[in-house]
C-alpha cells in the first residue's frame, strides 16, 4: 500500500501557484514526477502525492525543483485568477477517475506530438547535414579538379617548353652539320685546284724555239723547224690558306693521358642505354608521350625531390627505371630517395646498381661514382655498419682525394669504430 502525503503547502498570486512538498530520505528524479494541465502526481515509493488541480495550468512552462528534501513546484495557471483552494473538492469519484484518465491520454498524445516533432526535426536536421555534406564534397572535388587542371596545364608548358628546346637543339646541329658541309666542300675545292696547278707545264726559258742554220745551206732553218710552236707560259700559282681542323674529344683528358678503350666503351654503353626501352609493350601503351621519356622523368622526380616530395619522386624513378634500366642516374637519384624515407637497404641496392653501370671507371664519370659510394656508405653507416661504410668513404677519397667534406665524415666514422672497439 502506497504511504500518501498530504503534508504541503502553497500559495498563489493572479497568475502562478507555489507548492512546497516535504520529501525527506528519498531521491527524486525527473521520471517520479507526472504533470498535466489539471493533474499533478509524485509516485516515489512507497510515498505518493496526487492531487486535481483546481483549475488549468501551463503544465509546459511550469517547473519543479528538487532540493534539501523539497519538491518546490511554480504552477502557471491559463486565466488569472485567485483559486479557492489547491485542489478540486466538489468533484465526485467518477469526475476524480474521468480527470485522472484524460490527463493521462493527453499527456500520451502530447507524448506522441514531441516524438513525432522530434523525428521531423531529426530529418530536417539530416536532410541538411546531407546538403551540407553533398556542398562540402562538390567544393572538395571542384577544388581538386581545379588543382588536376593547373597541374595538367603546368604539366603541358613544360612539355611545349621541352619540345621548343629540342626542336631548337636540333635546328643548332642542322646549321652546324650544314656549316661543316660547306667548309668540306671550300676544302674539296681548294685541294682540286692546287692540283690541277701541279698538274700544269712548268715555266722554264723562253716562248719559242729556234734553231742555228746549218753549214752549206746558207739562210735555211732545220727540217724541224717548221714543226715547232709557240710555247706559252703557265700562269702564276694562285695564294691558298690551308685550314687544319681537330678531331673533337669527349673527355678533357690529353690523349696520352687518356685510357680510349675505357672512354670509347663509355661511350657506347651510354648510347645504346639511351636507345633502350626495356618496359613491355603493353605497359607504357596508356602513358602520354612525355612520360614514355625517362630524361623527362628524371627531371620530373629531381623537381619532387627539390621539394621534399620523395615518394612521388620515387614513383617518377620506378616509372623511368622501368622503361629503361640500363641508366645509372635514375638509380643514383633514387637512392637519394630512399636515404630521406629511411630505406636504407634500398638504398644500397640501388647505390650498388649505379656502380655496376658506372663502368668502366672514366672521368666523365667520376662525380657519379663519388656520390655513389657516399650515398651507399651513408646507408652503412646508419646501419650501424661502420666498416662497410668507412670503406665506401675511403673508395670516395680515391676518386677525389681534394674534397674536404667526405674527408672530415671519414675521419668521424673512423672516431666511432674505434670507440665501438673501446667499449667492446
Amino acid at each position: 500500500m502506497p504511504v500518501w502525503l498530504r503534508e504541503y503547502s502553497w500559495r498563489q498570486t493572479g497568475s502562478a501557484v507555489y507548492l512546497s512538498l516535504p520529501l525527506r530520505g528519498v531521491r527524486v528524479t525527473p521520471a517520479n514526477i507526472f504533470c498535466a494541465d489539471q493533474y499533478l502526481k509524485v509516485s516515489i515509493p512507497p510515498f505518493l502525492f496526487e492531487a486535481i488541480l483546481y483549475a488549468p495550468i501551463d503544465d509546459t512552462n511550469s517547473t519543479a525543483k528538487v532540493g534539501n528534501g523539497i519538491i518546490f513546484f511554480t504552477l502557471y495557471k491559463k486565466e488569472v485568477a485567485m483559486w479557492d483552494s489547491l485542489t478540486l473538492a466538489t468533484a465526485n469519484k467518477e469526475k476524480l477517475q474521468y480527470l485522472r484518465e484524460n490527463a493521462v491520454l493527453k499527456a500520451h498524445e502530447k507524448a506522441k506530438e514531441e516524438t513525432k516533432a522530434k523525428k521531423v526535426t531529426k530529418q530536417e536536421h539530416k536532410k541538411y547535414a546531407l546538403e551540407a555534406t553533398m556542398k562540402l564534397e562538390e567544393a572538395e572535388r571542384k577544388r581538386i579538379e581545379d588543382l588536376k587542371e593547373k597541374e595538367r596545364q603546368k604539366v603541358t608548358k613544360e612539355l611545349a617548353l621541352w619540345k621548343k628546346q629540342q626542336k631548337d637543339a636540333e635546328k643548332q646541329k642542322r646549321v652546324q652539320k650544314e656549316g661543316e658541309l660547306h667548309q668540306e666542300v671550300e676544302q674539296l675545292k681548294e685541294k682540286k685546284k692546287e692540283k690541277m696547278n701541279k698538274t700544269r707545264i712548268p715555266n722554264e726559258e723562253t716562248s719559242e724555239t729556234r734553231l742555228k742554220p746549218t753549214k752549206g745551206c746558207h739562210g735555211s732553218y732545220s727540217m724541224f723547224s717548221e714543226n715547232l710552236k709557240e710555247e706559252q707560259l703557265p700562269a702564276p700559282r694562285s695564294a691558298a690558306t690551308i685550314k687544319i681542323n681537330f678531331t673533337s674529344r669527349v673527355f678533357p683528358t690529353a690523349l696520352r693521358e687518356s685510357r680510349i678503350a675505357e672512354e670509347e666503351e663509355w661511350l657506347r654503353k651510354q648510347a645504346e642505354a639511351r636507345r633502350t626501352v626495356s618496359a613491355d609493350l603493353s605497359e607504357v601503351e596508356d602513358l602520354k608521350e612525355e612520360e614514355k621519356n625517362p630524361d623527362w622523368l628524371k627531371d620530373k622526380g629531381n623537381k619532387m625531390f627539390a621539394t621534399g616530395n620523395y615518394l612521388a619522386a620515387v614513383n617518377a624513378y620506378n616509372l623511368a627505371v622501368r622503361l629503361n634500366n640500363k641508366l645509372p642516374l635514375l638509380y643514383l637519384n633514387r637512392a637519394a630517395c630512399h636515404l630521406k624515407l629511411r630505406n636504407l637497404h634500398k638504398a644500397i641496392e640501388d647505390s650498388s646498381k649505379a656502380l655496376e653501370l658506372l663502368t668502366p671507371p672514366v672521368p666523365h664519370n667520376e662525380h657519379a661514382r663519388v656520390k655513389a659510394y657516399v650515398r651507399r656508405g651513408t646507408a652503412f653507416c646508419q646501419l650501424e655498419l661502420y666498416a662497410e661504410g668507412l670503406q665506401d668513404y675511403e673508395a670516395a677519397l680515391k676518386i677525389d682525394p681534394k674534397n674536404k667534406t667526405i674527408e672530415k665524415d671519414a675521419e668521424k666514422i673512423r672516431h666511432l669504430i674505434r670507440g665501438t672497439m673501446q667499449d667492446s
